[in-house]
């Protein structure tokens, strides 16, 4: 029975059996350690993945005795591995935000200026939280003592973006904070600061200019 053509998601577990074979229950483990923060996926989603791989001949599975326990591992194929360089290949999607305390800072006008300050704080210890989870794993690998120190080239980009992504909403939300701390008590009699929108727009600007010159001298190297 097929399960429908493999999905983002599909090529993750994929990636993941790269790097080696896994039952169900570890895949889930390690999507939800190594890939939930840049990929979140429900875990009765993900243990229908690997069956998916098994039907297009991306992966196969085996059954091996755990204890008392039989458990059903998976093992990437070539033909598996061909595909995922072929995904490789495509540079995909950008990132999609999804953000419920920045939507409640959105519509913070229907509410009261301690809403919103609460809301900032909750989402600079949200960022807090993530980089003290995050930070045991960056220093085990510092120690020599990660569990896959071959793919600490790869390790280091992600990372780096992840810390950068925590730091980048811890910022914002005390920035934001120090704005809110302004208002009056009720949002609907706040005022803009034109300082901010006119620095937000040059922020824009400069990214933009910024990408006009690299692909400039990009044209110039190839010319």
């Amino acid at each position: 029975m097929s399960r429908g053509s493999p999905t983002t998601t599909s090529y993750a577990v994929l990636g993941l059996l790269s790097i080696k074979p896994w039952s169900s229950y570890e895949l889930t483990q390690q999507m939800d350690r190594s890939l939930g923060r840049i990929w979140p996926r429900a875990v009765s989603k993900l243990y229908e993945e690997p069956k998916k791989l098994v039907d297009h001949g991306l992966a196969r599975a085996s059954t091996e005795q755990n204890g008392q326990r039989t458990r059903t591992v998976y093992t990437i194929t070539a033909k598996g591995r061909r595909a995922l360089a072929t995904w490789l290949q495509h540079p995909g999607e950008g990132p999609v935000i999804e953000f419920e305390q920045l939507l409640k800072v959105f519509f913070s006008e229907n509410g009261t200026k301690a809403d919103t300050l609460a809301t900032l704080l909750a989402a600079q210890g949200w960022a807090r939280a993530r980089c003290a989870e995050s930070l045991p794993v960056g220093e085990r690998y510092a120690e020599g003592e990660g569990l896959f120190p071959e793919r600490l080239p790869e390790l280091q980009l992600t990372s780096r973006f992840i810390t950068d992504f925590y730091l980048l909403v811890l910022n914002w939300a005390r920035w934001a904070a120090t704005i809110v701390e302004t208002w009056p008590d009720d949002p609907r009699q706040a005022t803009y600061e034109s300082e901010v929108i006119a620095e937000t727009i040059a922020r824009a600007r400069r990214a933009v200019k910024d990408d006009k010159t690299e692909a400039g001298e990009t044209r110039h190297v190839k010319d």
